[in-house]
């Protein structure tokens, strides 16, 4: 069984008021210091909620890469940008109330047309989106991007 089938572990230790050092018990992979933002840390790393929006977007990139190369759909370059909503429960508590992926894959014009049922598909196999989904509305666009023409001067 692969470590996504098992389960993986991951420890945190505390340096200083609200900063950890997370380790991710993988060989080689360095860990990554966490804080929380003013007034409660000192905003020296990111916080759960922006790994959590890192998160979605990382594995909905990589679910989309991996079905369109699956495709034989060449991909020379993608950028996601994340746009995360803070919003309060009844009780006043701030909660994720929205998360929304932009994906922007580049690709050549005549292998857009192959695309299609990649993008029906890959967000249903993208392990954290699903997972979050039902506490969190997540929502997902496409816009494909050709690649850039060199300009002849």
């Amino acid at each position: 069984m692969s470590d996504a089938e098992e389960g993986f572990d991951v420890s945190l230790e505390l340096v200083d008021e609200f900063m950890f050092d997370v380790d991710f018990g993988l060989p080689g992979v360095p860990g990554l210091r966490m804080d929380e933002p003013e007034p409660l840390g000192g905003g020296d790393g990111p916080n759960a909620a922006r790994l959590l929006a890192a998160a979605v977007g990382n594995c909905l990139s990589s679910s989309a890469l991996f079905c369109l190369r699956k495709a034989r759909v060449s991909v020379t370059g993608m950028r996601t940008e994340v746009r995360t909503t803070l919003t309060r429960n009844d009780a006043g508590r701030l909660r994720i109330g929205k998360i929304e992926v932009d994906l922007h894959p580049i690709v050549a014009d005549e292998d857009q047309a192959r695309m299609a049922r990649c993008l029906d598909l890959f967000e249903d196999f993208c392990l954290v989106t699903e997972s979050v989904r039902g506490g969190i509305d997540v929502g997902v666009e496409v816009e494909v991007e050709s690649p850039a023409t060199e300009e002849v001067t």
